[in-house]
């Protein structure tokens, strides 16, 4: 991971998220990242957000919690279904019980407004440092050598070449991944990506299986990888069954 403002380094930047409704501040923080050496990915939205973290990635988020379209622990809590990318908080609130709740929800940090600029980039140095002596130390969440699965990456390789999964379907895998060779209910599968009031609906996730493995080259008839235990639940299959 590139250190800011180093010009020696041959290794990409770190990409910066923000996600903040307010342009003036989307500006400043834009400008001072990249004077720090940041690469920047900005949204107004919390669905612009999350798209954009999906399709393009982020080696951490900077989220206002203010947003127009989703509330900002929201946004958070959808994202921690299927990325571990840090987080830091923006919030107008002074508020212990606040911070403790966004904390629980995921944040890693928080930066109560107004800020200055100074505190925010000494915040995201530190998240950066951290992070990369996280990946340093942890392996991908699988790898056999056709497929790899890098959970705090958000990559997916199929023989080498990179595996473009929707949100769901990579918090899916994400799910399965994580508690290998362990049958996953089908409740709580449905719980878990769409909310208690969608646990009866089994359709959503015969469809999303369907999309995952077409993907993935896994077949229904003969999985390798995603195992179905018919009206129960799923499975990820960590090794391939001898014979």
């Amino acid at each position: 991971m590139t250190l800011a403002g180093d010009p020696t380094s041959t290794t990409p930047a770190a990409r910066v998220l923000v996600i903040d409704d307010e342009p003036q501040i989307r500006k400043f923080v834009d400008i001072s990242l990249r004077s720090q050496g940041y690469a920047t990915l900005l949204a107004a939205t919390g669905q612009e957000g999350l798209a954009l973290l999906a399709s393009k990635g982020a080696d951490i988020v900077v989220l206002d919690l203010g947003l127009p379209d989703l509330d900002g622990q929201d946004v958070l809590k959808e994202l921690r279904q299927w990325s571990r990318v840090p987080v830091i908080v923006l919030t107008v609130r002074d508020d212990e019980q606040q911070k403790v709740a966004l904390l629980d929800a995921g944040a890693n940090d928080y930066v109560t407004k107004p800020f200055g600029i100074a505190e925010l980039m000494a915040r995201v140095r530190v998240l950066l440092r951290n992070a990369a002596r996280a990946e340093g130390a942890v392996a991908p969440a699988y790898d056999d050598g056709s497929l790899r699965i890098d959970l705090a990456r958000r990559e997916v390789l199929l023989h080498g070449q990179p595996v473009a999964l929707a949100r769901k379907e990579f918090a899916l895998l994400a799910l399965l991944v994580q508690q290998p060779d362990r049958l996953i209910t089908q409740t709580q599968l449905l719980k878990e990506m769409w909310g208690p009031t969608h646990a009866d609906d089994a359709h959503y996730l015969r469809v999303l299986v369907g999309k995952l493995r077409h993907k993935l080259g896994d077949s229904a008839a003969a999985p390798r990888y995603i195992v179905t235990e018919p009206g129960v639940g799923l499975k990820f299959v960590s090794e391939r069954p001898a014979g």
